[in-house]
């Protein structure tokens, strides 16, 4: 039969016309109703996680409400359970060859939908792409790049979008997994004739100084290292930072050091230099002079 001739029959095309209709104003439908649910979900979500579950079930529900009317389709189409799983089998066969790359994204979006290695809010990693999670959906993660275009932990603004695929091939590097602080130092380094725990003191006191507001939340202290260098001494200062701010705190440390230090009469910074020495001979046998 040439395609003209299914066309002009009306027992072929009307039934496809009318299956066609159907599934889309069931997917309009439904598409509302999710979309309104999930909005006034979110109104009352008060946490992350609870924003990040409301998107991720939200997503699930109306995939699986696809596939449901995808069903019904072929069903209403062919007639018969038979002529769905032959039809259902081909269609698999040719996706599963066209489209490796795309099912491979699914999987990985079931793995983070199931095991959960990031949330939507969480700083993460994947390969060369640093940021916070913006969206997880069925194909792409969207990250809000930090760097990139500047130095350190801070949003550039611009939205990476990572195909779910590379989940599978890159290392994924949680900054909140655990909970919303990592650790982070601030370190300088002073003069061997300086007072060393004058030094950690006033690198303790910076810290406590500007992690205050989160002391109630955080369990661990500030504390301090010190490590031999050629020039002095590196004092390295260790404290737990909100994730997404850890920039602005180290900003405010270390300008906090830098103040108590200049303040400090026995504490002073080591930093390369040249000295030159002068020296006059003045007589044989009677050694230099230093002027």
């Amino acid at each position: 039969m040439a395609i003209l001739d299914i066309f002009n029959d009306s027992t072929i095309i009307i039934p496809v016309l009318r299956t066609i209709f159907v599934v889309i104003t069931l997917m309009i439908v439904s598409g509302l109703v999710i979309k309104t649910v999930k909005r006034k979900l979110l109104n009352r979500a008060k946490t992350k996680k609870q924003v990040s579950n409301i998107g991720i079930f939200s997503d699930i529900l109306t995939y699986f409400i696809w596939v449901l009317l995808v069903i019904f389709a072929l069903f209403t189409y062919s007639g018969s359970w038979t002529g769905l799983g032959l039809v259902v089998g081909l269609l698999s066969a040719a996706l599963g060859w066209a489209l490796q790359k795309p099912i491979t994204g699914v999987a990985a979006w079931i793995m983070v939908v199931i095991r959960r290695p990031f949330q939507i809010g969480d700083r993460i990693i994947i390969g060369s792409v640093k940021g916070d999670v913006k969206d997880i959906t069925l194909t792409h993660v969207y990250i809000e790049e930090v760097g990139g275009i500047v130095e350190g932990e801070e949003n550039s603004r611009r939205i990476i979008m990572v195909p779910n695929s590379n989940l599978f091939e890159h290392n994924i590097i949680n900054y909140t997994l655990q909970d919303e602080y990592i650790l982070d130092q601030v370190s300088f380094i002073v003069t061997h004739q300086s007072n060393v725990d004058k030094a950690v003191e006033i690198a303790l006191n910076a810290a406590k100084k500007h992690m205050k507001e989160y002391s109630h939340l955080i369990k661990q202290e500030p504390y301090a290292r010190t490590f031999f260098k050629d020039s002095g001494i590196s004092i390295h200062v260790r404290y737990l930072s909100p994730a997404q701010r850890i920039q602005e705190f180290s900003s405010n440390v270390t300008k906090e050091v830098w103040n108590m230090v200049m303040r400090s009469k026995n504490v002073e910074f080591a930093y390369p230099h040249h000295a030159v020495v002068f020296r006059n001979k003045i007589k044989k046998g009677q050694g230099f002079q230093t002027t």
